[in-house]
């Protein structure tokens, strides 16, 4: 298996992404590799105090997007750029498509804005391998309201999570080799079935 690999997992809230993170974490572990389990924003104790902000309290796209990108800079500097250093695959719930799809997509933000901040903050970084989990906003919606209390985006309407659906789909047009689509709307058994045939065709 190659070292120092780069997995994500996007998709809107109630995707179901979550759900199968552990279970690549352990296929991965299995086949020899260390493995790093984290997410964003977050991942270290500051990008953690930024999510907190982020999620809670109200500010406009910008401010979000900058936070945002503030969390992710400390994150690949502290974890995850030392991880794949050293050989160690790291697995991520969201990374920088997040951003495009939720304060692109969704808040409406100005894309040319984030692609500078990304190439500002990442040098060129990018996952090896994308699963997005693909879901309509309806069925998210009746997911997500028999899961927990919502934070501040997912109180947001269907609208919102349609345009970030449609964020989602241009990043994954845009970079069709790095993102491969995962049916979310399958039975987890099934959806697990997809994820491993994928990464089966990785090498992974």
């Amino acid at each position: 298996m190659k070292a120092g690999c780069f997995l994500t997992f996007e998709g809107i809230d109630g995707a179901g992404k979550s759900t199968h993170i552990d279970a690549v974490a352990e296929r991965l572990r299995r086949a020899g590799a260390e493995i790093i389990v984290t997410r964003e924003p977050g991942g270290t104790a500051l990008a953690e105090q930024l999510r907190e902000l982020v999620l809670g309290s109200p500010m406009d796209a910008l401010t979000e997007a900058l936070l945002v990108f503030a969390a992710r800079r400390d994150h690949l500097s502290q974890v995850i750029r030392p991880a794949l250093a050293r050989g160690a695959c790291v697995v991520c719930d969201r990374f920088t498509d997040s951003t495009f799809a939720y304060q692109g997509g969704g808040r409406g933000f100005d894309l040319a804005v984030l692609s500078a901040l990304e190439g500002w903050v990442q040098q060129g970084l990018q996952p090896d391998l994308t699963l997005w989990f693909d879901l309509p906003a309806s069925v998210a919606a009746q997911r997500r309201s028999a899961d927990r209390a919502p934070d501040r985006f997912e109180r947001m309407d269907e609208a919102f999570y349609e345009r970030v659906i449609e964020g989602y789909r241009r990043r994954a047009l845009a970079d069709p080799v790095r993102f491969v689509r995962i049916d979310a709307l399958r039975p987890p058994a099934e959806v697990a079935a997809q994820i491993a045939e994928v990464l089966a065709g990785r090498g992974l």
